[in-house]
């Protein structure tokens, strides 16, 4: 039996070594890799139908004197560059002084907002960490105002407001005497008080859902260990608590602001389509700016100012607290 010698200047491989086993890669492998893009090609077509599109349309519409003389045909409307941009930031004109107003209303309803979900959803999800009769039952009720829907809760608001047979009025004026006459709710400065009762009342437990579940992550040892050495409930919760949910908190606050500072629902179903100045929230006053007063070059370009401005929000927010999570890693 003879056996062939490998030519000079080759080396052989066993064939067992891990050299032996590569090779060009094959077809199974490649369809592996591409099933998952193949799985999300439906939700990025959709992504790309439902928001970008209309995005660049809503961009496209805000460089054109877009009204209703050209609602069959936009496409023919004038070009008006940066103009419609230009009026919506001179604060000098009735345009601007009305959007900054409106911007206004909407920074002070929902930093409010914001902080008063966060502060009741906390106290609700620390209080029912305890076990006790009936816990069940108080989370099944804290969760109802997340469970109902939005039109249903506010309409039911609203007639909870009304000025001569609204259940607020009833019990603030005919059964505490608290006031000396019944009150407007929601026309004039209470109705910002007003809507933001609403938005807080149907903000909080998801507030109050999400800081629950990041409680069940708090190791009991920690506790234990705390109240061995002294430590009180209001130390506990300073030391432990706040610095364990910092991570659920920090994504907890951006999606509040999101949905308060967006928020179109709530100031629609409970005023109707022209919202009292002082609870002119920007996303309703867009809409009034464009379906109202038909302006709709106008009221595209503050829809793009809106993003810009949310766009960089989030943008430092999430680089502050990216460094924040770097130090205290270190």
């Amino acid at each position: 039996m003879t056996t062939t010698a490998p030519p000079a200047g080759t080396r052989s491989v066993p064939e067992h070594s891990p050299g032996a086993a590569r090779g060009p890669r094959r077809p199974g492998r490649i369809r592996r890799i591409g099933l998952p893009y193949l799985l999300l090609l439906p939700a990025l077509l959709l992504e790309l139908l439902v928001h970008l599109v209309p995005m660049a349309i809503g961009v496209a519409m805000s460089f054109k004197e877009l009204t209703q003389f050209y609602i069959r045909d936009w496409g023919s409307a004038p070009w008006s560059g940066t103009g419609n941009y230009r009026l919506a930031v001179d604060f000098h004109g009735a345009v601007g002084e009305a959007l900054l107003h409106s911007f206004l209303v909407t920074v002070v309803f929902t930093v409010l907002s914001v902080s008063l979900c966060w502060l009741i959803g906390t106290t609700a999800a620390l209080y029912l960490q305890d076990n006790f009769r009936g816990r069940g039952v108080l989370r099944t009720i804290f969760l109802v105002p997340y469970a109902l829907p939005v039109y249903a809760a506010v309409i039911t608001w609203a007639f909870m407001f009304q000025h001569d047979n609204g259940l607020v009025n009833h019990v603030l004026h005919d059964q505490l005497h608290l006031t000396d006459k019944p009150s407007f709710w929601l026309i004039g400065d209470n109705s910002f008080y007003a809507l933001l009762i609403v938005s807080v009342w149907k903000g909080w437990p998801f507030a109050f859902l999400i800081v629950m579940a990041g409680l069940q992550n708090i190791p009991r040892e920690l506790y234990e260990a705390a109240a061995l050495d002294g430590a009180g409930m209001l130390q506990q919760i300073r030391r432990i608590t706040l610095p364990s949910l910092r991570p659920v908190n920090q994504v907890l606050v951006l999606v509040l602001f999101l949905w308060t500072f967006n928020d179109f629902n709530t100031p629609y179903v409970l005023f109707g389509k022209s919202a009292p100045a002082a609870a002119d929230l920007i996303s309703i006053h867009i809409y009034q700016s464009s379906f109202v007063t038909w302006n709709f070059g106008t009221g595209s370009a503050m829809s793009v100012l809106l993003l810009l401005f949310l766009l960089i929000v989030t943008g430092g927010y999430l680089l502050l607290t990216s460094r924040g999570r770097k130090t205290a890693d270190v």
